[in-house]
């Protein structure tokens, strides 16, 4: 694999998700798969396919880091499968934390939607160099 083409996304809120489909898709140039909950990203992720996974952290039902656990658990995330969470909230204790289950990086909400796509790529390139 040469370049990230195929993104997870996966976020409750509507108006964020769709400023980060334009971000990801029309700026990026990503294929995106937009997910608004965790048990629909693991409904929709094998047939998908993805490179690389990004969560929301806080949502209704499953959260990012129970879809993240549940992802794994079906075995939809291997080793060359980074997962990236967004949230607002980013405190020191919560990026350890997350870092230990397995989160590459976290980006930080309210995110710049021009920059969007190179944030998930670096993330991308920093697993497969």
């Amino acid at each position: 694999m040469d370049n990230l083409q195929r993104v997870l996304y996966v976020e409750d809120d509507a108006d964020i998700r769709e400023i980060a489909l334009l971000a990801l898709r029309d700026v990026g140039g990503l294929t995106v798969q937009a997910c608004e909950s965790g048990e629909r990203a693991l409904q929709d992720v094998d047939d998908f396919a993805p490179q690389l996974i990004l969560l929301d952290v806080m949502m209704p039902g499953l959260n990012g880091p129970e879809t993240l656990k549940a992802l794994i658990k079906q075995g939809s995330i291997t080793e060359d499968i980074p997962v990236a969470f967004m949230t607002a909230k980013v405190h020191p204790d919560e990026l350890k934390r997350y870092h230990e289950m397995g989160v590459m990086n976290v980006i930080a909400k309210p995110f710049d939607p021009m920059t969007l796509a190179d944030e998930v790529r670096a993330i991308w390139k920093a697993r497969h160099g």
